[in-house]
């Protein structure tokens, strides 16, 4: 039978669409049968909503709970009810161990919650609209993915000269330019001027820890701090799977605000690259060869590139050295983003509307 595995936000699935390798026990007897309609849960994670009804037939490790109706229900209902967050909280009380990472709900502590249910006509009503907006929620997720894949190429595209956005008789040369030929580095302290201690963040760019984070993660005290003013730049030197070399981030969301030293920041001239090219470009990968050619070997401290602030600004950088081809290429690139934000905020939007739905149905 199929080997099923659960999942914190698509429920029960095949283990063969999440893991290419099985790693299950070779000897399956004592896997537990799940048929078509079962609740699955995971009793170490039921607290953070680690449930489905499952799809299909099948069988799930036997660290797994399965629970089946004994009266008729409405699986796309009962699917919900277990990921409201008044659910939720009710499986978190009841969960035995000592701290959150022991917390374990066993069918005697779950068979004693009490819940209240509809009868299953509306059951079937309520599964049915909530069946609705998902279907929505993950058509517009599958157009920002798209779109965000599609953002990568076109930015590859244009600033590997694959596409020119002039016509062909206007067209000049690219120039190789040092960083330092058209950025000059930022080192002014923060004396107390920007209480607003930032971060950065793939979508949002540099933004305020406290609203990213919901906290301050910075010191209380950010006087020797880098003092950022609107439209200047940092280079966070920590790597993430979007980011293998670190992430340039332009300031935009504030007058000004402060960052931590480990960062290296500058202003671009826009004399010589037009800041709002230069914004586009650093989302590019073109700039990360620079980058990878003065990283020490295996240089990386708990995910921290030893870039060096000379080496750094000492990189060089193909780009159009035309004003009017570095407009072109930057207003593309604006209308494109703009698109992937439009796309983006309607995915929020949807993400609200279920979220206070599901406040309103299982309260």
């Amino acid at each position: 039978m199929e080997l099923l595995s659960v999942t914190m936000n698509d429920g029960v699935m095949p283990r063969s669409e999440i893991e290419s390798k099985d790693n299950s026990s070779e000897d399956k007897s004592n896997y537990k049968v799940v048929l078509t309609g079962d609740m699955v849960y995971n009793s170490m994670r039921m607290w953070q909503g680690a449930n489905g009804i499952s799809p299909c037939d099948g069988i799930v490790s036997p660290a797994y709970t399965v629970l089946m109706p004994k009266v008729p229900i409405s699986n796309g209902y009962f699917a919900a009810f277990f990921k409201s967050p008044n659910l939720i909280n009710e499986f978190r009380r009841n969960s035995q161990g000592m701290t959150s990472d022991t917390w374990n709900l066993k069918y005697p502590q779950i068979e004693t919650i009490k819940v209240c249910i509809p009868a299953l006509s509306e059951q079937k009503r309520v599964s049915d609209m909530l069946g609705t907006l998902e279907r929505r929620i993950a058509k517009q997720a599958q157009l920002v993915d798209n779109l965000k894949k599609y953002k990568r190429g076109v930015f590859e595209t244009v600033f590997s000269q694959k596409v020119r956005l002039i016509p062909r008789n206007k067209r000049k040369d690219w120039q190789k330019y040092k960083l330092s030929d058209f950025a000059t580095r930022v080192t002014r302290k923060n004396g107390g001027q920007s209480d607003i201690p930032l971060t950065i963040s793939a979508q949002y760019g540099l933004i305020d820890q406290r609203d990213f984070f919901s906290k301050t993660v910075a010191s209380a005290d950010m006087s020797g701090y880098y003092l950022l003013r609107s439209g200047e730049y940092a280079y966070n030197r920590s790597t993430s799977n979007d980011y293998p070399f670190g992430s340039i981030k332009r300031l935009e969301l504030y007058p000004m605000g402060a960052v931590s030293t480990l960062y290296l920041c500058f202003r671009v001239k826009d004399d010589i690259v037009l800041s709002d090219l230069a914004k586009w470009y650093f989302e590019s990968s073109q700039w990360h060869r620079g980058v990878n050619e003065i990283c020490a070997e295996g240089a990386r401290n708990h995910g921290l590139l030893n870039v060096p602030t000379d080496g750094f600004f000492n990189t060089v950088h193909t780009l159009p050295s035309d004003p009017e081809e570095q407009l072109a290429i930057a207003s593309y690139l604006s209308l494109f983003q703009a698109r992937l934000d439009s796309a983006q905020a309607v995915l929020e939007k949807l993400l609200r509307i279920r979220s206070g739905l599901m406040q309103r149905l299982f309260t």
